[in-house]
């Protein structure tokens, strides 16, 4: 059976992707197949346009590209979560940086407030400026994910101010990641000022825990 040239291309696309090498130049194969699902819906939806829909040869088509782009997805984000959580060790261990896999596809980086913001400031801290740096280093690395830099702040003060003071924050982290040579089209931001607690604010340590930016790093979708 020949390949479609469209099939051939999506052939060509994964087999590159997949073909991912380590540090020390080995082929690494990863865990992260659990987007092969998101994959293969748009494989299917490709190949669906190009084949005849009961043609059994193109549902395993489907199945057989769709599992291999999972993989190579997965593999990719499998080791951008490894790097940033060996490039911000030393910031995990101070509780200043968590890094959380939410799921196959998303990663959530939390930045505690203290260290990167004086109070009622959206300005950055400079001595967390390298952190940011650091963390502009890895996500330049792997150019097709996005970003969502996501303001929180404790229940002190108006909604309105918490609103725009978050606002501020999301910001000011985008700023400082372009700045460190970051494409702005990859970063979002909003703001949800204190509607998102991660504790009640009824103790200094909760609020302390509810003023924070989060970056919500996911692949870039089509």
């Amino acid at each position: 059976m020949s390949l479609h040239p469209t099939i051939a291309v999506l052939l060509a696309s994964i087999s590159l992707a997949a073909c991912q090498t380590g540090s020390d130049g080995r082929p690494t194969v990863e865990r992260g197949t659990g987007t092969g699902a998101a994959a293969g819906a748009v494989v299917g939806g490709v190949l669906g346009a190009v084949l005849d829909k009961n043609d059994v040869r193109g549902v395993a088509l489907g199945g057989a590209l769709g599992g291999a782009a999972g993989a190579a997805i997965g593999s990719i984000f499998d080791r951008q979560q490894r790097e940033l959580e060996e490039t911000l060790e030393a910031e995990q261990a101070a509780n200043q940086v968590e890094i959380e896999r939410v799921r196959d596809d998303l990663l959530k980086i939390s930045l505690a407030n203290e260290v990167s913001f004086d109070l009622d400031s959206a300005a950055i801290k400079p001595a967390f400026a390298p952190t940011l740096e650091k963390l502009a280093d890895v996500l330049g690395k792997y150019d097709r994910t996005r970003a969502t830099i996501v303001g929180h702040t404790d229940s002190t003060g108006s909604d309105a101010y918490n609103q725009a003071l978050s606002e501020r924050r999301a910001a000011a982290v985008r700023d400082e990641l372009v700045r460190y040579g970051i494409d702005p089209y990859r970063l979002i931001t909003e703001g949800r000022g204190e509607r998102e607690p991660r504790v009640d604010n009824d103790s200094a340590a909760g609020r302390q825990l509810n003023r924070r930016v989060e970056i919500l790093v996911a692949p870039e979708r089509a």
